[in-house]
C-alpha cells in the first residue's frame, strides 16, 4: 500500500471490505507487473531473477528484521491468534477439516506422509517456529530423535517448555542464524523438514549446499513447504511503490514460483512435488483473523509490552491487515495464482 494510505490503515477506521478491495487491486497490479509480454520475456525475467539470487553473498539477508517482525513477537500473541499447535503456516482444510485445529493436524500429518517419516528416524525441523511440527513428531513418532533449529530464542523457550510439560525426551532445540550456524558436534539426519522458512532466504544454491551436508547420503530426504506464485518468483522490496508487506512483515523475503527449486539442483535432486490450493491458506488466514478479533482484550496488553503504549493500537491494525492481505492473496483466482508447493529432495 502506498505510504499515503498508511495513516488511514493504521487508524482502524477503514472497513474490512474496503481494505479487501484495495488488496485485491494491488494483487491485480502485481500480476500485471509479473507479466512481461509473453513466454519468451517471462522466462528471460525468471532466469535473470534466479541468476541474481545466486550472486547474493549471504544465504539470508535481513534476518534481524525477520525476527523482529514475527519470531520475537511475544508468544502470548500467537497463543491468542493461531490454532492449538501454534502452526504459523498454511493449514489443510481440503482434508475435510471443519476448524483450524483439525486443519493444523491434517497438514502436519500430510508432511509426515510426504516426507516418508517412520518411527526411529533422526529428523531435523529446520526453521521450527513455535514447534508445531517437531512437537507433533515427538508425539506421533516417539522413537524418532528430533532436532529443531530456529533463529528465535523466544521460540526455543516455548518449545522446550511444552516438551517438558508433555514429558518428551526425544527433542533437542537449537537457536542460530542459518548464515553462520554450525552444529556443535557434526550431525546428519534421515529427514529434514522445513516449513515456510525458505521464503526468508536469498542464495538458495548456498542454502541447499549447506543443508545437503546435513542429510544422510542416499536415503536421506529433504521436505520443503513454501508458499509460491504459479509462475514468476520475485522479491519483497521495501523501495517499491507498494511496499507495505515488505516494510512491516516480510523485509528481505522471496516469493518462489511453483517450479522454483527445479532451478537449484546442484547439490540436491528433486524426488517428488505436490501443489496445495491457495484457498487452504486463505481460510487459515481468515481463521487467524477471527481469533485475533475475538481475543483483542487479551492481545492488547501484549502489544503494549511489545510495541509500547503509543503504537500498540497501530500494530493491532497492522496485524489485522497482514492477515487480511494473506487471506486475499491466497484466495485470489480461486487459489490458483498463489498457493503452497511441497518438494521432496535427496542429496546428490
Amino acid at each position: 500500500m502506498d505510504a499515503y494510505y498508511e495513516p488511514l490503515i493504521d487508524s482502524g477506521y477503514v472497513p474490512d471490505y474496503i481494505t479487501r478491495r484495495g488488496i485485491q487491486y494491488l494483487l491485480s497490479r502485481r500480476i500485471q507487473q509479473l507479466e512481461k509480454g509473453g513466454v519468451t520475456e517471462n522466462n528471460a525475467a525468471k532466469v535473470e531473477f534466479i541468476k541474481s539470487l545466486r550472486e547474493v553473498n549471504q544465504v539470508a539477508i535481513h534476518t534481524k528484521e525477520a525476527n523482529e517482525q514475527h519470531y520475537e513477537v511475544p508468544t502470548k500473541f500467537f497463543l491468542k491468534s493461531l490454532g492449538k499447535r501454534l502452526k504459523y503456516s498454511s493449514c489443510y482444510f481440503e482434508s475435510g477439516a471443519t476448524n483450524l485445529d483439525e486443519a493444523e493436524e491434517a497438514m502436519l500429518a500430510l508432511y509426515a506422509e510426504r516426507a516418508e517419516i517412520v518411527d526411529g528416524q533422526s529428523i531435523l525441523d529446520l526453521g521450527c517456529g513455535w514447534g508445531s511440527n517437531c512437537l507433533y513428531l515427538c508425539e506421533k513418532f516417539p522413537n524418532c530423535k528430533i532436532t529443531a533449529l530456529s533463529n528465535s530464542n523466544t521460540q526455543r523457550e516455548y518449545i522446550m517448555g511444552v516438551a517438558k510439560s508433555k514429558g518428551f525426551k526425544n527433542l533437542e532445540v537449537f537457536t542460530g542464524d542459518i548464515n553462520t550456524f554450525q552444529w556443535p558436534t557434526p550431525k546428519i539426519f534421515d529427514r529434514i523438514v522445513t516449513v515456510e522458512m525458505f521464503e526468508h532466504m536469498k542464495n538458495y544454491e548456498a542454502l541447499l549446499h549447506k543443508v545437503s551436508t546435513w542429510l544422510v547420503p542416499e536415503t536421506g530426504r529433504l521436505f520443503i513447504h513454501v508458499f509460491c506464485h504459479k509462475s514468476q518468483p520475485y522479491s519483497f522490496n521495501t523501495d517499491e511503490a507498494n511496499s507495505w508487506m515488505a516494510k512491516y512483515f516480510f523485509t528481505g523475503g522471496t516469493m518462489p514460483s511453483e517450479d522454483f527449486f527445479l532451478w537449484f539442483q546442484k547439490h540436491v535432486e528433486v524426488v517428488d512435488r505436490w501443489s496445495v490450493n491457495g484457498k487452504n491458506y486463505g481460510q487459515t488466514s481468515e481463521e487467524w483473523l477471527k481469533l485475533m478479533d475475538a481475543n483483542k482484550k487479551e492481545i492488547m496488553p501484549t502489544f503494549v509490552e511489545c510495541y509500547g503504549e503509543k503504537d500498540a493500537s497501530i500494530w493491532f491494525q497492522r496485524w489485522r491487515v497482514f492477515y487480511l492481505a494473506c487471506a486475499e492473496l491466497f484466495n485470489y483466482a480461486d487459489g490458483q495464482e498463489w498457493f503452497v508447493v511441497h518438494y521432496l529432495m535427496k542429496r546428490r
